[in-house]
């Protein structure tokens, strides 16, 4: 680097999803980016997950709206960006009567727009793989899934090539501070704004907002399967989802379902797992996911969870095809959706501390480049 500051007009910290999003709505404002990341390529929860944009089942209100908006600029972003749609919608198969009474409950709501009901015939002549005769069914077509190891190097790296994004990795951040960003070797990148994204890495930058805010990690435990002979039409929840999702959860038809998964799917809920089931253009199968919640979790995979989520495969797709790949992830965990912080006048900490960075960044992103750069 040379000696002079590198002037921008907004630096962002961390190259995730949501200082991705960042980025992105910054050049929709014509603002010269930098987006400064400690890692080579992108290594952190943003490509450990399911690529799943999940709009229905969101809690109702901002957080619905915000993965309203974020999937219709995943649309919009995509083909620009050479990232493939893998899968549309979703199908929520409701295993238990209890679980068909929460799925009609919901399209009932303003939330259930654009979905409709099956009968648990209707979902297996749509799904043929599904075990048995579900009692019913819930069909969106708002959610997409991209395959986010892929997607994210690939936005990135159309942010820089088309878009004019300046990106400095391996670079790890010793200090922000108004008007700059301090990199650990001293050299200084000067700007306008600065937006901090670090994720679940909240020991490091604004560690005291961070702690008021509540926040701590969260561990999730993922599978890749064999490619099992068939195709999904859609991603695939169930049961466990619907006591898990606010949109879902928060109804009063929620509470009789929760009961009952309490006596028969005790190992599940105490591993945090609730299943939800992609599929890959090579037709693997994503299979996952468990939560368990400490600031620092132990990095060891269970081999206990991992036969849980098996099960609840078994439940409703048959045996499982062979594990193929295995994979931990973490990400920043809090009492609500996200954080928007201003730590110091220019400085702008954001932080989504909900699992849902693929599903709500973009529209996030948005709102805070509003705030800070208003037309």
């Amino acid at each position: 680097m040379s000696a002079q500051p590198q002037q921008f007009d907004l630096a962002i910290v961390g190259a995730g999803i949501v200082g991705l999003a960042h980025a992105l709505a910054a050049t929709r404002r014509g603002l010269r980016v930098a987006v400064v990341d400690r890692d080579a390529q992108a290594n952190g929860a943003s490509i450990r997950n399911f690529g799943f944009v999940t709009v229905t089942g969101q809690q109702s209100g901002r957080v619905w709206q915000l993965a309203r908006r974020s999937a219709a600029i995943w649309r919009e972003v995509a083909p620009q960006a050479g990232i493939a749609i893998e899968q549309e919608g979703l199908l929520l198969v409701a295993q238990r009567a209890e679980a068909a009474l929460v799925i009609e409950a919901f399209a009932d709501t303003p939330m259930g727009e654009g979905c409709r009901v099956l009968s648990g015939r209707e979902a297996r002549q749509l799904a043929p793989a599904l075990r048995g005769q579900p009692a019913a069914a819930l069909l969106s077509t708002a959610d997409l899934r991209v395959e986010s190891r892929s997607a994210i190097p690939l936005l990135a790296r159309w942010l820089e090539e088309s878009r004019g994004v300046t990106f400095l990795r391996g670079q790890a951040v010793r200090e922000v501070e108004p008007g700059a960003v301090v990199l650990a070797d001293g050299s200084r990148i000067a700007a306008g704004q600065v937006i901090a994204c670090p994720g679940d890495d909240w020991a490091g930058l604004f560690p005291a907002a961070c702690a008021d805010a509540g926040i701590t990690r969260c561990q999730l435990q993922m599978l890749r399967l064999a490619p099992p002979g068939w195709r999904l039409p859609h991603p695939v929840m169930s049961d466990l989802s619907l006591v898990r999702y606010l949109g879902y959860a928060e109804l009063p038809e929620a509470e009789p379902l929760r009961r009952r998964l309490e006596q028969e799917e005790a190992e599940a809920l105490g591993y945090g797992i609730h299943l939800i089931a992609v599929q890959s253009a090579d037709g693997s199968i994503v299979l996952g996911d468990s939560h368990v919640y400490a600031a620092t979790p132990e990095p060891f995979a269970s081999a206990a969870v991992d036969q849980a989520m098996l099960a609840q495969y078994a439940a409703l797709f048959g045996a499982a095809p062979p594990v193929i790949e295995r994979w931990t992830g973490t990400y920043a965990s809090g009492p609500d959706h996200s954080i928007r912080r201003t730590p110091l006048p220019g400085v702008t900490l954001v932080v989504v501390t909900s699992g849902t960075g693929a599903s709500t960044a973009f529209a996030l992103a948005e709102d805070t480049l509003s705030s800070l750069f208003p037309t």
